[in-house]
């Protein structure tokens, strides 16, 4: 079973450098077709799914009054709309994080928006929340689950809707997707809806948690609410966001979003210059969003929970956040650059640390 968990693997390798003359965008779509062709077929899709998965109680998670299979889940962006959950599951995942979903479907920004800087395994989007509207994604989580395997809502605005308006889009999400989900993300720190980022400032953002959290309370089993973070946020800044967290008691945190920085690139100045704004994710990341999670994880004692994401694209950059502070982490630019066997290397090396110690 491992070998043929390997050469599956190495298949995604070879195909790597074709996908990567395809438009990223275009790659996603691609990569996953492939995929649903693969675990389409009953052999061998059973056999790519036991391949893929790590059964060990030891990778169990209790956190949130929720329970997680692994501490390795699909950060937010890579399924908007709830077509590909299923898919990914086969791949291993603990949990699932959908979105980002606003109330009304939109397009998001003009193409290109998605772009590779390989030389940094990393990747530049500036996609600006597109995706079909809550209801969409409604609708497909009513057909089922899979199963043990936690499903996230991350939730978002419209573009065209004003910040002073801004609570009413969240409210929207956050009632629609209510059944159908096990968690919420509260998403006010991606860099490429304008003013987006403005809502996390201490005044807007208590009053935005503390609403939902209002809403949340008074349902029959209220649902963990968490808050994604920009990386780019000073110590000060996140003095406040602990406050905040202390203040609307939501669960915890998402450390972190994508970085608008652009300091120690590998990438050639023109070359950044010439793809244009957006938040940077993969390797350039991992330093930073573990530092977030180290600051946040001392500050508070050890007593908030974090899923920390930014840059993992090994084991040990898995190992280093949970170290720092992280409960559970999240995977995404690193699946385009290793392939889908990070998953199960990372649970794999989890299983192995404690079965030593």
């Amino acid at each position: 079973m491992e070998f043929r968990f390997w050469n599956f693997n190495t298949m995604y390798q070879l195909l790597k450098p074709f996908l990567f003359l395809m438009t990223p965008e275009k790659a996603h779509h691609f990569t996953v077709a492939l995929a649903r062709i693969g675990f389409g077929i009953p052999i061998l899709g059973s056999i790519l799914k036991s391949s893929y998965s790590t059964k060990d109680a030891s990778l169990k998670r209790e956190l949130m009054g929720l329970t997680f299979e692994n501490p390795v889940g699909l950060a937010a962006g890579f399924d908007k709309d709830g077509k590909y959950f299923h898919l990914m599951s086969k791949l291993g995942f603990g949990f699932i994080e959908l979105g980002t979903v606003t109330p009304k479907p939109q397009m998001g920004n003009p193409q290109p928006r998605l772009f590779r800087l390989k030389k940094d395994k990393a990747i530049i989007n500036r996609m600006g929340f597109n995706n079909e509207g809550v209801e969409a994604l409604v609708e497909r989580l009513k057909k089922g689950r899979p199963d043990k395997v936690i499903i996230g809502g991350n939730i978002g605005k419209n573009k065209v809707t004003p910040n002073e308006k801004a609570t009413d889009d969240y409210v929207i999400g956050f009632e629609k997707l209510f059944p159908y989900v096990d968690y919420f993300v509260v998403n006010v720190s991606s860099p490429n809806t304008p003013g987006l980022r403005d809502l996390q400032e201490k005044e807007p953002l208590t009053r935005l948690l503390s609403h939902l959290q209002q809403l949340n309370q008074a349902k029959p089993k209220p649902k963990p609410i968490l808050l994604k973070i920009a990386p780019d946020l000073t110590d000060s800044q996140l003095d406040d966001i602990l406050e905040i967290v202390d203040t609307t008691k939501i669960d915890g945190i998402i450390a972190t979003n994508t970085t608008i920085a652009r300091g120690g690139l590998q990438t050639t100045a023109s070359e950044i210059e010439k793809i244009g704004n957006g938040g940077l994710s993969g390797q350039p990341l991992t330093k930073r969003s573990t530092e977030v999670i180290r600051y946040l994880s001392k500050q508070s004692n050890g007593q908030l929970l974090i899923i920390g994401v930014g840059g993992i694209a090994s084991p040990q950059d898995a190992l280093e956040k949970l170290e720092a502070g992280a409960s559970l982490v999240q995977i995404y630019t690193g699946l385009i650059y290793e392939g889908p066997a990070l998953v199960k290397k990372i649970n794999k090396a989890l299983s192995e640390q404690k079965n030593i110690s």
